[in-house]
């Protein structure tokens, strides 16, 4: 049976780690001297003290986590810290109504970076801070960061891990102890992010900018601070550094952590799953310019191939970024990118989507099933990396890809339902669903969320929280089993 107690005194603890992070936008407001500093003071206060009135009520409950807590603790916190999230939001912009600032904090910590705002040139610097740091801080995970400091506290963090992480291989530890290795990630993260930093700025950004822009491209999040996305800047050079930043979050951070440790890029060529989503983006962005370019959409080859490159990049690896409006181009384009969304990056990365292992499992599965129509009686493998994979991730691939794609329907048919055209809402959950920016149509890269209502809005508020939490981890918490000794 699922101890509630004992898991709600865990969530008080990350809220009050989540109020320490608040205060982070706070001294940016400081530093600026802008509007937004009572906003700050409001929420460090209600989010610190929310958390220590449920850690004096629940404290003496706490016990050693079982793997349904593990999965109750990551619901509660992916639901109830984007409450939170929303107060400096709701204080400094009272006309934003909590539905709207909850899409746009759950957007901001699953890393869809879609957004209901505008007018983003001219809000105080530290709004747009605090809405890039919370695609950083979701990037990674706010729980695998609690698992790094849970243990001080006498709790241990594998049941959390194990349901936060993404990708169907959970149980491959990278160091003998999980703690090791949350605080593994996130230092290669952190070093990571500051290297983008130095890159964005070397290329011409100002500081501020290549700031929240490098939280953005880490987390895959697709946040700016200004309403033109990259088009701002209109810069081939920053353009490419956050190409190849995106492509590297896009890479498992195992993979990156290993590298680091070992000082060796053997990690990247045995990694199975980084060679073929480098090959695809790459064949992607040639295949799209030259379709641009034959089109006569751009006058020349490399004007075409700038264009592709970046916004195929973004979108594949669902950050969302852009620097023109992709949605005016022929429509195969736009189409594909989105496929690309579904699949392309890596388990272990801060991307959405099914994730490319998945999708490698699933072409060799229905190879094997051709073999054995052939020959029905030979036993046939399936290996990925060398290695041979068990026949229950197999069939836990093929359950995640049917509740994927039914979830896709459902919610596509309730937008559908409550009036948007089939393009909007079945493009606004794919979006969602894969934690990208944007979407076509109504919801392309040249508008925002907003001209959702509010029904929409929630509607796509969840299949984002599902996308991020890669559906199972979110849905077991809904069924019978679930609550029963």
């Amino acid at each position: 049976m699922v101890r509630v107690l004992s898991v709600v005194s865990l969530l008080s603890v990350v809220l009050m780690i989540f109020a320490l992070a608040m205060a982070v936008p706070l001294v940016v407001s400081l530093i600026y001297s802008d509007a937004a500093q009572h906003a700050y003071d409001a929420g460090v206060f209600i989010t610190f003290s929310s958390g220590v009135v449920l850690w004096a009520l629940t404290r003496r409950n706490r016990r050693e986590l079982k793997p349904r807590d593990g999965f109750l603790l990551v619901a509660l916190v992916w639901t109830v810290v984007p409450a939170f999230a929303t107060l400096p939001l709701l204080i400094f912009l009272p006309d934003l109504s909590f539905t709207d600032a909850y899409f746009e904090t759950v957007s901001g910590l699953t890393t869809s970076g879609a957004t209901v705002l505008s007018g983003l040139d001219k809000l105080p610097p530290s709004i747009n801070f605090w809405r890039t740091f919370l695609v950083w801080l979701g990037g990674m995970g706010v729980v695998v960061l609690a698992v790094a400091i849970l243990p001080l506290l006498g709790v241990g963090g594998s049941q959390i891990m194990r349901a936060e992480t993404p990708g169907p291989m959970k149980d491959t530890k990278l160091t003998p102890r999980i703690t090791e290795t949350a605080k593994g990630l996130w230092l290669v993260y952190a070093i990571i992010t500051a290297a983008c930093v130095l890159s964005l700025k070397a290329a011409g950004m100002n500081w501020f900018d290549a700031i929240v822009h490098s939280f953005s491209t880490m987390g895959l999040g697709g946040f700016s601070s200004h309403d033109q996305s990259f088009g701002y800047f209109n810069s081939p050079a920053i353009e490419a550094v956050t190409i190849y930043f995106m492509l590297l979050a896009g890479i498992n951070f195992g993979t990156h952590f290993l590298a680091f440790r070992k000082r060796s890029f053997r990690p990247y060529r045995s990694d199975p799953e980084a060679g073929v989503y480098l090959l695809v983006v790459i064949l992607s962005c040639v295949g799209i310019a030259y379709f641009l370019f034959a089109n006569n959409v751009y006058q020349n080859f490399w004007t075409a191939f700038r264009y592709a490159a970046f916004n195929v990049v973004s979108v594949a690896t669902t950050t969302g970024f852009s620097n023109t409006d992709f949605g005016l181009w022929p429509i195969f384009a736009p189409v594909w990118m989105l496929l690309l969304c579904c699949f392309v990056t890596c388990s272990g990365s801060t991307g959405g989507g099914i994730k490319m292992v998945r999708a490698e499992l699933m072409v060799r599965q229905a190879l094997r099933e051709l073999t054995r129509i052939i020959h029905p009686r030979a036993y046939i493998s399936v290996k990925l990396g060398g290695q041979m994979v068990e026949n229950n991730i197999v069939f836990s691939v093929l359950a995640f890809m049917l509740v994927y794609g039914g979830t896709v329907i459902v919610m596509s048919m309730l937008l559908t339902a409550s009036g948007l055209d089939i393009v909007t809402a079945f493009s606004a959950v794919i979006a969602c669903i894969n934690n990208v920016r944007s979407g076509l149509s109504q919801v392309g890269p040249a508008t925002t969320f907003a001209v959702l209502n509010d029904f929409q809005t929630w509607v796509c508020t969840v299949t984002m929280l599902l996308g991020r939490l890669e559906l199972f981890s979110l849905l077991v918490v809904f069924t019978p089993a679930f609550w029963r000794k």
